[in-house]
């Protein structure tokens, strides 16, 4: 297994943040796992100062080399922006208490955040609930919206805009979007990274104009890839799996003065893995099984041939062993290709 880092998204409770954070009908987040420069996390749960992040970690087991990058779900779904997870009465009464304290002793603090947070805080200690309800500490524990980091701006991430809220030990908590197994493994597709899909092909980068041009992916590249999300906190110890398998690769010429094998473009995966099938000396006069043949000149540049695999993607998790199937991904790349004309000799 190969770990995902990154750095993590911490909430940090300065005048914006505290007010965004306290603000009627706005989510309180709690921050969440982020990612840098493509690669996802693993993150741990943990508290440093004021601020508190997602304890979901992440692992990876990856197949193939080269470059990496993130799946696109097929269609309009996506992972979900925000999400709620449990708290600790201990956690959850210190990260408010330090809240407050940074909030109230930072220098030129706005005089609304102080108010804010101090309202937030009495609601927790002496309003609503009593003592954070550390006197019934081992009966339940807060749940807390958290907001993917990478989509906050979103109005999907502003869904979660319920306040921290009790839940006792054994009841389902009262709202959508309370993680659960096929949450972790909606989370982990998002954090699916896939090999790029850049095909060989015979003649390499440059054809002739009525030339069939074969293309094909070899299987040691496209293996399966899967991500692990996990959570164990305040009690609730679930993890889910994802993984993604290639099914298909479709074929975008890049103009429509092509012709694509087969018609589609679609070329299915082979029994064993491979997309396509090598070109050998000897197949010179036979139909590649897939590829393309351009049927003008690129001239004094180059066609874009898009290479894009499909990926089925299922989970298995806590409570389900069986897969079950995610929306497909899918994920390409743009490969130049020069095509010349056929020079044919005068006599």
């Amino acid at each position: 297994m190969h770990s995902l880092r990154s750095r993590h998204h911490r909430l940090a409770v300065g005048a914006a943040a505290g007010i965004l954070a306290l603000l009627p009908g706005t989510a309180f987040a709690w921050g969440t796992p982020g990612q840098s420069n493509g690669q996802k996390t693993d993150t741990g749960g943990g508290r440093d100062g004021a601020s508190l992040y997602s304890r979901i970690t992440f692992s990876s087991s990856t197949g193939g080399g080269g470059g990496k990058g993130n799946v696109a779900p097929v269609g309009d779904w996506t992972p979900p922006a925000c999400w709620y997870e449990p708290r600790s009465a201990e956690d959850f009464a210190q990260y408010v208490e330090d809240m407050y304290t940074e909030t109230v002793n930072t220098p030129g603090q706005h005089s609304y955040a102080k108010t804010s947070v101090g309202m937030f805080r009495n609601d927790y200690k002496d309003g609503t609930y009593k003592n954070y309800n550390l006197d019934v500490k081992d009966e339940g524990n807060w749940w807390v919206a958290v907001v993917d980091e990478d989509r906050w701006m979103e109005p999907a991430a502003q869904a979660c805009n319920k306040q921290p809220f009790w839940v006792e030990t054994g009841d389902a908590p009262p709202v959508d979007n309370a993680v659960t197994p096929q949450i972790l493994a909606e989370l982990a597709y998002n954090r699916i990274q896939l090999p790029s899909t850049e095909v060989t092909l015979a003649p390499q980068n440059t054809t002739k104009v009525n030339l069939a041009t074969w293309a094909w992916l070899d299987k040691a590249k496209f293996d399966e890839v899967s991500v692990t999300a996990s959570l164990n906190v305040a009690g609730l110890d679930i993890q889910a799996t994802t993984t993604a398998k290639p099914v298909a690769l479709r074929l975008e010429p890049g103009t429509p003065d092509a012709t694509t094998y087969p018609g589609s473009g679609i070329c299915r995966v082979n029994a064993d893995g491979s997309i396509g099938e090598p070109y050998a000396k000897g197949k010179a006069d036979r139909t590649p099984p897939c590829g393309v043949k351009y049927l003008r000149s690129s001239g004094n540049g180059t066609f874009d041939l898009r290479a894009t695999v499909t990926w089925e993607i299922t989970w298995t998790g806590t409570g389900s062993p069986n897969p079950t199937r995610l929306p497909d991904g899918t994920f390409g790349n743009d490969q130049a290709v020069t095509v010349q004309e056929i020079q044919s000799v005068n006599r």
